[in-house]
């Protein structure tokens, strides 16, 4: 494949192929619609076989052509299958979205190791082995656009939500290495950091009771109480995305509260993080935060 002037990465344009992690339901299902819905053809990659093939027929009912496929993406040798079969079968892959993560929460030192081992192992490993698997052969090809799915965790991290904070500010971190690692190699690349929205995350939360003894079901009913109230619809991150792609833009960051959280969080970390300790202190972290859920600003 050609690159565009200037070694702009154009060319997935052209090959009008996607594969997507995690796209069995919720979000990675909004974004396998999203590109069915320009005449694409999808990669469905998740271990759920059964929402993968749903996702299919859905993404031939709007237009597209759809391949699913099982991919445990913590597994590199699985990551590595997915993509041999795609590549075997269209010749190239011209956007990556790697999407699949689980939720996880608790107090540092009262989280199961292994339950670390197991969010981190998705969350963070799954985007790495994403990126490691087909990035050299998107060099081949001649260009194509990597996304990856953080999340407002990626941006401002809440307590007892470390593991995941942690993976997700890693993908951010990754992404910006890559926009200027590949771009003479005419590979775009975009993070997208979405608030709260109405997907499974809940069901593909770990169970973290394990053998120590801490309680998650405040932190989980708080995310709950936040895609009640969310006005941001996977189908509004997924059409973001899509555009982003389109445009070669770094950051998909939706809804205006969240880039104000963050601006501030940036310009002011010590006030903004020095604020939250004080709210901890005085037992109004929780309150605050339900407040915010409430209003779907989280």
């Amino acid at each position: 494949m050609n690159r565009g002037r200037g070694g702009s990465p154009m060319n997935h344009r052209q090959m009008k192929t996607v594969a997507i992690t995690g796209a069995a339901s919720g979000l990675g299902r909004a974004f396998a619609l999203a590109w069915a819905e320009k005449g694409w053809r999808v990669g469905i990659l998740d271990i759920d076989m059964e929402g993968a093939s749903e996702t299919r027929e859905m993404v031939r009912e709007a237009g597209g052509e759809g391949e699913a496929l099982r991919c445990d993406v913590s597994s590199l040798d699985g990551v590595r299958a997915a993509a041999d079969h795609l590549y075997g079968l269209w010749g190239g892959v011209g956007v990556l979205v790697n999407n699949a993560g689980v939720g996880g929460g608790g107090a540092v030192g009262e989280i199961p190791i292994e339950d670390w081992e197991k969010v981190v192992g998705i969350d963070l490993w799954g985007v790495v082995n994403g990126c490691h698997v087909f990035i050299p052969r998107m060099k081949e090809q001649g260009g194509g656009h990597i996304v990856n799915v953080s999340s407002l965790a990626g941006l401002i991290s809440a307590p007892k939500t470390a593991p995941y904070n942690v993976s997700k500010a890693a993908v951010v971190a990754l992404t910006q290495t890559l926009k200027t690692e590949l771009a003479s190699a005419g590979i775009g690349v975009t993070v997208v950091c979405p608030p709260v929205v109405k997907t499974n995350i809940l069901e593909n939360t770990l169970d973290m009771a394990g053998e120590i003894d801490y309680d998650i079901a405040a932190e989980m009913e708080l995310i709950r109480t936040a895609m009640d109230a969310s006005r941001i619809t996977p189908q509004d991150v997924a059409a973001m995305t899509v555009r982003a792609v389109e445009r070669n833009r770094l950051y998909v960051i939706p809804g205006i509260p969240l880039r104000l959280s963050w601006l501030n969080a940036r310009l002011s970390p010590s006030l903004f993080y020095g604020l939250s300790a004080l709210l901890a202190r005085r037992g109004l972290h929780e309150p605050v935060y339900r407040f915010l859920a409430r209003r779907g600003w989280i």
